[in-house]
């Protein structure tokens, strides 16, 4: 009789599994957020925005004014040039050649450094929102009851009342009261 019992209660506890898992999934409960509008459009997010389109037209000032000189200097050094009609060039064009080509070098370093300082600081703001997105996701999912969040772009239709992108935008607002639009100086390499 014990053999019985404990062999009925192993074959129980073996097919125990495969009844718990045929049992239906709950319905889903999908909210849909627009991840590039909450990315913007919180108040954060919109001043470090705005403060690095300053940023970029900084450098698109500094480009011009670096730019417009060096244009003026090549079109004098062409006219020369041209002037010799085939001689070749003085110990004085000859310097001024040498003299514009390392302006013009030392400009294009400037530029490209201000540039690549300009991508650091968007990266950084870009990684202070993601940080801080998922979690304001994830409170929203939790808040709503909602099992699946999608991104507006994964969704060809949805109705409005299944749009959280506001909830997040709150709780980003909440959660990120600033944004720091100059990265962090980068370290320095190492030697070995």
């Amino acid at each position: 009789m014990t053999k019985l019992f404990l062999s009925t209660l192993a074959a129980s506890l073996v097919t125990l599994p495969a009844i718990a898992s045929a049992q239906a999934l709950p319905a889903p409960v999908i909210a849909i957020v627009d991840i590039q509008r909450a990315q913007t459009q919180c108040t954060a997010c919109k001043t470090a925005l705005t403060q690095l389109e300053t940023q970029l037209n900084s450098i698109k000032s500094l480009q011009t004014s670096l730019e417009t000189p060096l244009r003026t200097e090549a079109a004098a050094l062409q006219a020369a040039a041209q002037a010799l009609n085939g001689k070749a060039p003085d110990a004085a064009l000859q310097a001024r050649a040498t003299a514009f080509e390392k302006k013009q070098g030392d400009a294009e370093r400037q530029l490209a450094a201000r540039q690549q300082t300009f991508q650091r600081n968007r990266a950084y703001v870009l990684q202070q929102i993601n940080t801080k997105l998922e979690p304001a996701v994830a409170s929203v999912l939790t808040k709503r009851g909602a099992t699946i969040m999608l991104d507006t772009t994964q969704t060809i239709r949805s109705a409005p009342s299944l749009d959280v992108t506001a909830d997040v935008i709150a709780a980003l607002n909440a959660s990120l009261p600033s944004i720091s639009t100059t990265a962090p100086a980068q370290a320095a390499p190492t030697r070995r």
